[in-house]
């Protein structure tokens, strides 16, 4: 395919691409300790092998991604599932999801999506600040990434913003792939899933015409993903104190790399997705006269009503909201086992937490309201 060479710095790499780029990484020390680590029986030999038979980034997908998270779902998770009844196999969507793990929420969504008869997976938008070394910035561009440029001047986060709407309208309109996009940049630590209007505003800076056309043209379809259990909470309520305590604190680049492992190894439970309607018939409800200040806020909360409405509940989500609420309200949606093995799974988690001055009422309360805000936001959304 003809890919306009504005996109050549974004973009995953294609086919004719591949041979050298996977070269490149086999040769990457670093990364074969992580192929030993990933596959500690398989040598290394017969693992490069497979790399490099894959002529396509959806054969890398299938040969090498979908079997390692099919085998890392049997350890770390009880079930996962998709319901896709709303959506047409055949069609091409951009997915905009709330944003739970940092790498298996597209990764995920991806083996769901070649599960349930989709011939293609997605292009994964993914923000440049985890992609410090060379290796890894090669692995996700083959893997079907695009890249999404951080940390810019004003001026060049406007163009960088254009260029990377101007992409994915490329990939819906003449790749004919889908695309992932989180709600909004960064995890929401609290588990209040929000979509930024920002988010909204770029996608809106490809494509011709009105703003409801643009982005009726991405084909935008909600998507809710719930954990029933969250590997990284406690790294979440960590970070809450440290930056509680110290308002200029920032991770570092090793806090990233720890909730990435602890994201992918950490056990999840069970875990769903749920892709709602598409968007287009609900923009088309849109007044066109409706200023450019109100229009994307609007959308926005269609797509968190969306959101919110499809998550699927846990007793964990019940069992929370009563412990911060120190009653038993809802002590109909859960049993004295559930609540136990909740209580017992918080402390332990709580435990964990290795930080400065530590105050457990505050990271307890910060854990509690993580798997109390979805039940929040669902009855919000239901009413």
């Amino acid at each position: 395919m003809n890919i306009p060479h504005q996109f050549d710095a974004i973009r995953p790499f294609e086919p004719e691409e591949l041979p050298k780029v996977f070269n490149r990484i086999l040769d990457s020390e670093q990364f074969r300790l992580v192929l030993t680590h990933l596959y500690p029986h398989i040598p290394i030999d017969i693992i490069a092998k497979q790399i490099l038979s894959c002529k396509t980034n959806l054969e890398f997908q299938q040969k090498m991604a979908y079997p390692f998270l099919d085998n890392l779902l049997r350890k770390a998770a009880k079930s996962c599932d998709i319901d896709i009844r709303s959506i047409d196999n055949k069609h091409r969507y951009t997915f905009v999801s709330n944003h739970r793990d940092i790498v298996l929420d597209s990764a995920f969504l991806c083996k769901l999506l070649m599960d349930n008869g989709f011939q293609t997976t997605c292009e994964i938008a993914i923000g440049d600040n985890l992609l410090s070394l060379p290796w890894v910035k090669d692995l996700v561009r083959i893997n079907k990434s695009f890249i999404v440029e951080r940390s810019l001047s004003m001026r060049e986060k406007l163009l960088s913003s254009k260029r990377l709407a101007e992409y994915m309208h490329f990939v819906i309109q003449e790749k004919h792939d889908n695309v992932w996009i989180a709600q909004r940049e960064g995890r929401a630590k609290d588990s209040d899933d929000r979509t930024s209007e920002s988010v909204l505003k770029m996608m809106s800076m490809g494509g011709e015409g009105s703003v409801v056309e643009r982005l009726t043209q991405l084909h935008i379809v909600p998507v809710s993903i719930s954990y029933e259990y969250d590997p990284c909470d406690y790294l979440k309520a960590a970070e809450f104190q440290l930056k509680r305590d110290n308002p200029d604190w920032k991770k570092g680049e090793h806090d990233d790399v720890m909730s990435m492992q602890t994201g992918i190894m950490g056990y999840k439970g069970n875990i769903h997705y749920h892709c709602a309607t598409c968007i287009d018939d609900y923009l088309q409800t849109l007044d066109t006269d409706t200023p450019k200040t109100e229009i994307f806020g609007m959308i926005a909360q269609h797509i968190d009503r969306e959101i919110h409405r499809h998550y699927r509940l846990f007793p964990n989500n019940y069992v929370a909201l009563d412990m911060l609420n120190e009653n038993e309200n809802l002590a109909s949606n859960y049993s004295n086992e559930d609540k136990k093995t909740f209580e017992t799974y918080t402390e332990k988690q709580l435990s964990r937490i290795d930080i400065p001055n530590k105050d457990y009422l505050y990271l307890r309360k910060c854990m509690l309201t993580m798997y109390a805000n979805p039940l929040r936001n669902y009855w919000a959304a239901c009413k």
